[in-house]
């Protein structure tokens, strides 16, 4: 089973869309095809962002509460690495990549071209709908 960290802005959209690709990662993970990582400082980040102002028209803060709480119970919880620098072009998403490497993940998961544009990621970065390709490749006989 592949084993992903999922950036923060995949699951936000994954929430309020309820549908396309960040959507049918959530199914997939749900159904147990993958295996979803987190850490305190993503679900702080995640809860953070979707407490703005602006979200209110689609999440009430007791369905943030709920969603976050969910990721906290049902997936893969890691604690927090050690921070590395310089690893992404904008500092901001350097813990991703050091999460996903300290959890031995085998995907990255992102819609941000900061990530996606990484020449030679360790792990590999994808993008939602490109994982989604993969996991319909990975089941087909």
């Amino acid at each position: 089973m592949l084993k992903i960290v999922v950036d923060p802005g995949v699951l936000i959209s994954a929430r309020l869309s309820g549908r396309g690709a960040p959507a049918e990662l959530i199914r997939s993970w749900l159904d147990g095809q993958i295996e979803l990582i987190v850490s305190p400082y993503l679900l702080g980040e995640l809860s953070e962002v979707l407490r703005r102002p602006k979200f209110r028209k689609w999440l009430t803060l007791k369905e943030v509460e709920d969603y976050v709480s969910f990721l906290e119970n049902h997936a893969l919880m890691r604690p927090d690495p050690p921070l590395e620098h310089g690893l992404t072009p904008d500092p901001d998403d350097d813990y991703l990549v050091v999460l996903a490497r300290s959890a031995h993940a085998n995907l990255l998961v992102s819609g941000d071209s900061d990530l996606i544009d990484l020449v030679d990621p360790t792990p590999p970065v994808l993008t939602p709908r490109r994982l989604i390709t993969l996991l319909d490749e990975l089941d087909r006989p």
